[in-house]
């Protein structure tokens, strides 16, 4: 499957279409995911156009893995979390929805959650979460 310069993700970098960010750089984007499993529910995204991992450059695999830990902790330092969920998934068939990579991060076990990509989240809770993650990242650098 070639890269969409028109899917959603591309649009969000644009900033084409809203989203709740809570972290940016030069390499890499992380939101609140608007149609959450759980609360905190949160996507990191590379800039690069790269439809799943076995697109993605080695250079910006890296960089993304280093920005998913950092925060995968700050989610779980925002919500008390004892454990947190870090999944991605590659293709349609694995139950991709995006065709850009992406990694999710949800605080604590996804048993008993709201299935992917299946309810729009209430959009002052997931504000209101993303506020909770941007204060973690925070506390993680001072």
């Amino acid at each position: 499957m070639a890269y969409d310069p028109d899917n959603i993700f591309a649009k969000i970098l644009r900033d084409e279409l809203p989203s709740m960010r809570v972290y940016e750089d030069d390499t890499t984007l992380a939101f609140m995911d608007m149609m959450p499993q759980a609360k905190g529910h949160t996507l990191v995204i590379p800039k690069e156009a790269a439809v799943d991992l076995h697109e993605l450059s080695n250079v910006a695999a890296a960089d993304l893995i280093v920005k998913v830990q950092m925060i995968a902790s700050a989610v779980k330092q925002a919500f008390s979390a004892d454990g947190i969920t870090i999944f991605q998934l590659n293709g349609a068939a694995a139950g991709q929805t995006v065709p850009h990579i992406h990694f999710h991060i949800v605080p604590g076990s996804l048993l008993g959650a709201k299935g992917h990509a299946a309810a729009q989240g209430d959009s002052d809770e997931i504000a209101a979460d993303a506020e909770l993650i941007r204060a973690a990242l925070h506390n993680l650098h001072k």
